[in-house]
């Protein structure tokens, strides 16, 4: 197909690209009819997740727990044969 056929392409098809087999052209599933469309974020947002609440657990050691602490410093300006 070339970009005009792409262009004019039925919203109800698409075109598959799978490893091994020439792209071909298929019909869209509709997932409001899947069985658990319940918990996708496209039916209720609620089931979105989260990143930044994923990312922003703080570890907190009892103070009973031996630890190391490291300080890194990534700046551009920092030079890697120097430890200080």
């Amino acid at each position: 197909m070339d970009v005009d056929e792409l262009a004019v392409l039925d919203g109800g098809k698409c075109i598959l690209q799978l490893r091994g087999v020439r792209p071909f052209l298929s019909d869209k599933f509709d997932i409001t009819r899947h069985p658990n469309y319940k918990f996708l974020a496209d039916c209720d947002k609620k089931n979105a997740f989260d990143l930044e609440r994923f990312l922003s657990t703080k570890l907190k050691p009892k103070s009973t727990e031996v630890y190391d602490v490291y300080e890194v410093d990534v700046s551009e300006d920092a030079d890697p044969a120097d430890p200080e």
